[in-house]
């Protein structure tokens, strides 16, 4: 399509002069350009298809990537501004699906983009939430939470005929599919097919995002992950998984009939990907289905589920592990009890160790343990993690079979992370390599050469394209959050989910104690922005309070005017992809600092270095390939080793106590939390609270690494001032982020699990 051919096609999109369109006008219309363009991609080509079930997709904004990815990206902007309209300025018009929280929502669309961009046949299936998780809001130092609605009469949604009575007890539920198209790059459209009741009512949010948690026909779709610190929420997100997986049984039963299927050889016409255990129903719905529906006797069917549907773990956290109680399934779901009954009688008698059964002594089901049985594949997404799998958090089941364990290291879409959100950094990479890399990541290792790696022309330029980032970031947070940042800081960030194991606690304690530092005359050459980006599940009483800590400590800094030249905090707010897409490129330093052993991987360290970033962070997780990649001399690993960490936690040696009384920078730092400043601006109840959780607890270890860790800070602040030496190490990063492309880690799903044509 030439650049006249596109200018016709959006003046018709439109219906008038695009001089005279407003900006709303030619968001509307590029929408609907887009949509018809995706359409005429869209192919259901291949016998065998994958199924992507997961409780979340955090698509971000679309607009742009479906347009990168389509390949109309640069014409389009060419034309916009030729008739004085700004695309970035449009792109702010489009509102964020509010469908995902962290990592694994982003992961989930990551692979949607890859499956695509791969040319497989694969779409994802989840749920239409209205109001999302929440939208952050702060208030006197404290997270306070919003509805965050994003569903317009013109949006990306497209709804369909498609609709299921799903059964509960005592009533029925009507289903609608509704689409979202899913573009690859260069290549084919998928789908997310998402489901929704009709009968869902966003004016039973009262008071924040409260609301009645028992009326199932007006709530069902309403929140993402619904406060399950009751016996109704927990209840409540049973009801919503076993929607999304009761829609996808029978869409997917009804596809493969329609393919030829007699359902016998299901597992030839359809696999589906649990991603992590919110679709694990899936499993004894189909055997339901296959039985009650289709006259398939009940080993047969149990048959073929196994070798129909792959498990992905994506935590070493117990709590993480969702277990529930077998009365809330007589409650909600009482059909699936005796298909969920055979399973477990299945197991005892082949297996006397009580600790793979499905109901344990306590009538509880443990959800991972049907997908770890009536499974076929069962993988971690990081060595690290799969290696803590196979030989702590599941190594009984890995005795049992070891040939259902292996790693698919996460991955992420270049696309958006560096074509999208960096195009001035895309642009420098292709004038040295070529434009290869935009399909194949691996193609990044170009850089790594000595032409380039002692160019000094190279390296001041890409240093240049980091201060515009920053500068960008800058402005945008000043003009979005109303936050004057210095640009020529170095930009400290830390973004990722707020929970105790990621250890934001960790930042913050060293916030204080160079707050301190400063205070007493030792000022850093250059100064230091630390910034911050989080929600904290609203009933997550320690993560709120680690935020409202971050926020008092932010308000004490900004009014000193001793260490506001040197030192600033700040966390911005509702953080999103959105926002992610503006702090990643304009990151120095990339915190990933989780307890060793307790991230499974992490994706955000892989998009701060193809970014050009430098991590700083903990042998955990991703960071160990990262680290593998890139050599001790470009990325600051401290802390403790994960064997360590196990073993303390094994033989229950650690005292937290201990180490604020022997380590005088630690007990300096915890008492300011309580202290005069903090309690001037804070509310003691949470400040205390917070200190004792640390004093009498520290869970997941923040005092033994905080000496290395303050020590591994200093280390980078102080290598940043070489500036050609810091730029070599940006450039490393990017040359090695390649293998960090969700399309490597796609290919290997398909290779040794999906198997598609």
């Amino acid at each position: 399509m030439n650049q006249k051919q596109m200018e016709e096609m959006l003046t018709a999109a439109c219906k008038k002069d695009l001089a005279s369109c407003t900006d709303q006008e030619i968001y509307t219309g590029l929408l609907h350009l887009v949509k018809d363009l995706a359409g005429t991609h869209r192919s259901d080509e291949g016998k065998k298809k994958l199924y992507y079930i997961s409780a979340e997709f955090l698509i971000g904004k679309l607009l742009s990537n479906n347009m990168i990815n389509l390949g109309i990206y640069d014409g389009v902007k060419s034309i916009l501004d030729s008739h004085g309209k700004s695309l970035s300025r449009i792109e702010e018009i489009e509102p964020e699906p509010s469908l995902g929280n962290g990592g694994l929502g982003r992961l989930a669309a990551c692979f949607l983009d890859s499956i695509a961009t791969l040319g497989l046949n694969g779409d994802g299936i989840g749920l239409n939430y209205h109001l999302g998780l929440f939208k952050q809001l702060f208030k006197d130092n404290l997270q306070d939470e919003e509805p965050n609605p994003w569903i317009k009469d013109t949006s990306w949604l497209t709804k369909t005929d498609v609709t299921y009575e799903i059964p509960y007890k005592g009533f029925t539920l009507t289903s609608r599919m509704y689409d979202i198209q899913v573009t690859g790059y260069g290549n084919r459209t998928n789908t997310l097919h998402l489901f929704d009741v009709e009968t869902v009512d966003e004016s039973l949010v009262t008071e924040g995002i409260s609301f009645d948690k028992e009326d199932i026909r007006k709530n069902l779709t309403l929140f993402l992950y619904p406060d399950d610190s009751d016996k109704a929420g927990q209840v409540l997100r049973i009801y919503q998984q076993y929607f999304m997986v009761s829609n996808a049984a029978r869409l997917i039963l009804a596809e493969a009939l329609s393919k030829g299927s007699s359902l016998y050889d299901l597992p030839d016409y359809a696999v589906i990907q649990i991603n992590d255990t919110h679709p694990t129903m899936v499993i004894p719905e189909l055997i339901r289905l296959l039985t009650a529906e289709h006259g398939m006797e009940m080993d047969d069917a149990i048959q073929v589920v196994s070798r129909t549907c792959a498990y992905t773990n994506h935590t070493i956290l117990a709590e993480a592990l969702e277990t529930w109680p077998m009365e809330y399934f007589k409650e909600t779901v009482p059909q699936l009890i005796p298909i969920m009954e055979v399973l477990d009688d299945k197991v005892r008698r082949r297996f006397d160790d009580q600790s793979v059964a499905i109901i344990d002594k306590g009538d509880r089901v443990h959800m991972a343990h049907i997908d770890i049985h009536y499974g076929f594949s069962v993988n971690g997404v990081a060595a690290l993690h799969t290696d803590i799998l196979k030989e702590n958090e599941l190594h009984n089941f890995y005795q049992i079979y070891p040939e259902k364990f292996n790693n698919k290291t996460n991955g992420i879409t270049f696309r958006r992370w560096l074509l999208h959100c960096n195009p001035q950094l895309t642009a420098l990479i292709e004038e040295l390599t070529g434009s290869g890399f935009r399909k194949d990541a691996m193609e990044l290792k170009k850089l790594d050469a000595p032409e380039f790696m002692n160019n000094m022309k190279t390296l001041h330029r890409l240093l240049a394209i980091k201060d515009g980032k920053k500068e960008d970031l800058a402005l945008y947070l000043k003009e979005t959050q109303g936050v004057d940042v210095n640009p020529q800081s170095i930009f400290d960030i830390q973004i990722k989910r707020l929970h105790e194991y990621k250890r934001q606690q960790m930042n913050a304690l060293y916030l204080v104690h160079k707050y301190l530092e400063i205070k007493k005359g030792k000022k850093p050459t250059t100064p230091i922005t630390a910034i911050f980006g989080a929600k904290a599940a609203p009933a997550y009483v320690i993560a709120k309070d680690i935020i409202h800590m971050i926020l008092c400590l932010e308000q004490i800094i900004d009014n000193d005017p001793d260490v506001k030249p040197w030192l600033q905090v700040i966390m911005v707010n509702n953080y999103n992809v959105t926002l992610a897409e503006k702090l990643i490129p304009a990151c120095d330093i990339s915190e990933q600092i989780s307890l060793a052993s307790k991230e499974a991987s992490g994706t955000g360290n892989m998009k701060f270095m193809l970014n050009g970033a430098v991590t700083l962070g903990t042998d955990d997780g991703a960071n160990v390939e990262i680290h593998e990649l890139v050599g001790d001399d470009n990325i600051y690993i401290f802390g403790d080793s994960s064997e360590t960490v196990i073993q303390r936690y094994k033989d229950g040696s650690y005292c937290s106590r201990a180490y604020y009384e022997a380590d005088p920078s630690i007990r300096e730092a915890v008492d300011f939390i309580t202290g005069p400043q903090m309690l001037a601006v804070g509310s003691k109840e949470h400040l205390e609270r917070l200190s004792n959780e640390l004093l009498t607890k520290d869970w997941f270890m923040t005092f033994p690494d905080f000496d290395a860790y303050c020590r591994a800070k200093e280390q980078a602040y102080n290598d940043y001032e070489n500036r050609t030496e810091w730029a070599r190490k940006m450039l490393v990063n990017i040359s090695q982020a390649g293998f960090f492309s969700s399309d490597r880690t796609i290919e290997e799903y398909n290779r040794d699990i999906w198997k598609l044509d």
